[in-house]
């Protein structure tokens, strides 16, 4: 059985039994594509440890716009959706080699970046709130900030998914996955400030006012994108000089990190944050211990007088 028709079907697979995300699918075809620019459309029982050592190699020597080289990370995704695949054809009785052949490529844990809450306030003071498209702004970084969503969630938000006066709502993330989302008063009231100075018919809560302005039969406006956000906050981030590269993710990490670091325990982190296991929200304990310093400044010798 030759791969592109066996990917196909495995792709379909996805989406229907598994019922993943559109946008996991698409990433799944492009790392399962790389497989093909690298071998072209060889026979599933062609898969074998040696084509695979060489297919990792050239993954490791591939390009990208901004690098001379694909990060770790991302090859070990060209791994992950190979394994998944292998997987399947064990499943449909495809002879095939065993996805447990395939071996991750060992990375260095990322270094969580977050802001304190001085950096929070100045990236906010570079907002002009005396324009409606400022005060999109204002009320996106509040709500990135109080409530932890990902960012691809925040994009996906119509105005009626919101309660302001419960200061609540849930969110399909990851997974598939529902999960409550918790919003300050403080965002809420950036927010109810945005809609009340909106006139268009749009369904989205967040909307783009660049570019050119497209509507559909429903009259919605083209929804704000991931990438708008993105620059959106790295501009701000630069306005108010904070050298630290900032993301909206970078402010997933700050609520998390505010949490922690005021006491909330771990396990409620976990659940607000939408990971399904305790080790990603883990990566943050280094930096929010918050009874690490009080130990060592009791307890070790040097401190004592």
């Amino acid at each position: 059985m030759q791969f592109e028709a066996i990917k196909t079907d495995f792709l379909e697979y996805l989406e229907i039994e598994q019922n993943k995300a559109p946008y996991t699918i698409r990433n799944y075809d492009h790392y399962l594509s790389r497989l093909v620019d690298f071998a072209g459309d060889i026979k599933i029982a062609d898969i074998t440890p040696d084509l695979i050592r060489k297919w990792r190699l050239w993954l490791n020597r591939l390009g990208t716009n901004t690098s001379d080289e694909l990060q770790k990370n991302t090859q070990n995704y060209h791994l992950i959706a190979l394994r998944s695949f292998l997987k399947y054809c064990a499943r449909r009785d495809i002879p095939a080699m065993t996805a447990d052949k395939i071996e991750l490529a060992k990375t260095h844990r990322k270094q969580v970046t977050h802001l304190n809450p001085e950096e929070v306030e100045r990236l906010l003071g570079q907002i002009n709130i005396s324009r409606e498209q400022g005060l999109r702004d204002r009320a996106i970084i509040e709500l990135l900030f109080s409530s932890g969503l990902r960012v691809s969630e925040l994009v996906n938000l119509n105005i009626d998914h919101v309660n302001l006066k419960r200061l609540e709502f849930s969110v399909r993330g990851k997974g598939q996955k529902d999960r409550p989302i918790f919003v300050s008063q403080e965002a809420a009231d950036w927010i109810q400030k945005y809609l009340d100075k909106r006139t268009d018919s749009s369904d989205a809560l967040f909307i783009r006012y660049g570019g050119h302005k497209e509507a559909d039969t429903s009259g919605d406006y083209l929804r704000l994108t991931a990438r708008s956000i993105q620059r959106m906050v790295a501009r701000y981030a630069k306005l108010a000089g904070i050298t630290k590269k900032v993301s909206p993710h970078t402010l997933r990490h700050s609520f998390a990190t505010d949490l922690l670091m005021n006491g909330a325990d771990i396990r409620s982190v976990q659940a607000m944050l939408g990971h399904s296991n305790i080790a990603t929200t883990q990566i943050y304990t280094h930096v929010t211990d918050p009874y690490l310093r009080d130990v060592h400044q009791k307890f070790h010798r040097n401190n004592r007088t």
